[in-house]
């Protein structure tokens, strides 16, 4: 079992640099100090599980990378260089996308147009004049939909009408398309049926495929635990353990987590 570890010097003894390293990640709401110093790394194709009790920094850690809040203190590396990412552009530019609890979709609108919602393909018209290229929205998101198995009739199909993991499906395929290098889930399975969460780790499994590194936020311990490759335990704000998954079982993580509040206590 993994003691609290500094990764600030992006060694870990594997291969090249790291994705993404967050280092001493501090983060004050007034007088409420969110973060205290948080330090870890995602390597490429790396699923990791972010796992935590409520109020322990992981929601306050994706916002800062996914651009939505700043940071008070600390650095962030993306592939081995500093950077800041003041907003949620900057994180996409970057090829950071992050799916929220909530899923990010539109249920009035279809699946093509919730997949380039915001970033919709133009074509010319009249020469000059960009128009909506709807047809190549449609087609793009159609290879997707079967490209990711989901059971969606067509790319038309409008999302009110998709099950909690499709919907999942249909925010991941958008950071499929968009040639997203590291995805942000928040609570991906949370309120899902077992076949929505299980279709829902299937599709992190093909984001592993394609070499795009994930970080997995949950506090369903056996969800998580299908498909991380690593764990990072977050307690009121700080690091406390990095652990790979060939150390350790859903019973260990339990007690890792219990064993930490105690002494925090």
């Amino acid at each position: 079992m993994a003691n609290k570890q500094s990764r600030e010097d992006g060694g870990s003894g594997d291969r090249g640099v790291p994705l993404i390293r967050f280092a001493s990640i501090g983060k004050y709401y007034g007088t409420v100090h969110a973060l205290r110093g948080a330090s870890f790394e995602v390597r490429p194709g790396e699923v990791v599980g972010l796992i935590g009790d409520n109020g322990a920094g992981k929601s306050t850690l994706i916002k800062i990378v996914s651009g939505v809040t700043p940071k008070s203190s600390g650095s962030i590396f993306w592939k081995g260089e500093e950077v800041e990412i003041p907003s949620v552009k900057v994180a996409r530019r970057l090829g950071i996308e992050t799916v929220y609890q909530d899923r990010a979709v539109v249920g009035s609108m279809s699946v093509a147009e919730n997949i380039f919602m915001g970033r919709e393909l133009m074509r010319p018209f009249l020469g000059f004049i960009p128009r909506l290229d709807k047809k190549r929205m449609r087609e793009e998101a159609g290879r997707l939909v079967v490209d990711l198995k989901l059971n969606i009739p067509s790319a038309d199909h409008l999302v009110r009408f998709c099950s909690g993991g499709e919907m999942q499906g249909v925010a991941i395929s958008r950071a499929m398309h968009f040639r997203a290098s590291l995805v942000i889930l928040d609570e991906p399975t949370t309120a899902l049926a077992v076949s929505g969460a299980q279709q829902v780790l299937n599709f992190i499994r093909r984001l592993k495929e394609e070499q795009i590194a994930c970080i997995f936020v949950t506090h369903n311990l056996h969800d998580v635990y299908e498909v991380a490759d690593r764990f990072i335990v977050m307690l009121q704000g700080e690091v406390v353990a990095d652990v790979k998954r060939s150390e350790i079982d859903v019973e260990g993580l339990v007690e890792l987590q219990l064993s930490r509040k105690r002494k925090e206590a």
